[in-house]
């Protein structure tokens, strides 16, 4: 792994130090799984992404793999993002758009927008209403006023934004929940929607700003709202906003990214 290149970007943001921060490392040839897992602890940021042009499917130009703390996960949206951003500023790839091959999110496409923004192409999420575990309302410490099943998260739906930003869940106790993740949402007040996500199964106690998981989001409020552009606000301690398109079953995710750093990770 001699001079391997690597970045970290802040997805969802114009400003540095807010939104969420990618470690991306784009590759010659792919990493044995073990290194690309070691990597991704050490860094110790929610995702590193990892993009080779070996093994990309389906006419797309690059494969992506996304990785926490503590495990590869299905899909990521701010750590593909990053993805993009690396690739058209300091690798100055020359197209408008790239596409994405996934192992389970299939084909993920990422395109220059407006303003310097990227917009990242990702698949809708349904739900399904289920009741409310006493479990869950231990874990976050109020109860919500609807609870669906999103994929592998649980999406918990307040009526009060203030229960969102208030809330100070015990990840012990998230822990042993049977969900991936915990989506909490309520609606916005500048902003059609808010949000905040929890993983600690993932190595990761609270997202900043997730991608993914207004894959559940954005179709629950267009739909609640009657609306097919929604405007996000995640409102984590760094915070995010996103601009949320739906066509069909796929959500468009449009935000800013801003360069912190990059370097090479030393082989010893």
């Amino acid at each position: 792994m001699p001079n391997q290149p690597i970045y970290q970007v802040d997805a969802f943001t114009s400003t540095l130090f807010r939104g969420n921060p990618a470690a991306v490392c784009p590759l010659e040839d792919w990493l044995p799984v073990e290194t690309m897992q070691s990597i991704a602890s050490e860094n110790n940021l929610s995702e590193t992404a990892f993009f080779c042009r070996q093994g990309a499917q389906g006419g797309a130009d690059f494969h992506l793999r996304w990785f926490t703390p503590e495990t590869e996960v299905q899909l990521c949206g701010h750590a593909t993002l990053a993805s993009a951003h690396v690739l058209f500023e300091p690798m100055a790839y020359a197209g408008e758009a790239v596409r994405f091959s996934t192992e389970h999110a299939g084909i993920l496409t990422a395109r220059r927008a407006e303003g310097g923004m990227i917009r990242v192409d990702l698949p809708a999420r349904g739900r399904e209403k289920i009741a409310v575990p006493p479990e869950l309302v231990a874990a976050l410490g109020r109860s919500p006023q609807e609870l669906y099943r999103s994929g592998y998260n649980l999406m918990a739906v307040f009526e009060n934004k203030r229960d969102v930003h208030e809330l100070a869940p015990s990840a012990d106790r998230l822990r042993k929940l049977d969900a991936f993740g915990v989506i909490v949402t309520a609606p916005g007040a500048s902003h059609d929607f808010i949000s905040r996500y929890f993983a600690p199964k993932a190595g990761v106690v609270e997202d900043p700003v997730t991608g993914s998981a207004h894959c559940s989001l954005a179709p629950y409020w267009g739909e609640r709202l009657g609306k097919t552009d929604l405007t996000a606000h995640q409102v984590s301690k760094r915070g995010g906003e996103l601009r949320c398109t739906l066509e069909g079953d796929r959500v468009g995710l449009t935000g800013g990214a801003v360069m912190y750093m990059q370097g090479a990770i030393s082989t010893g």
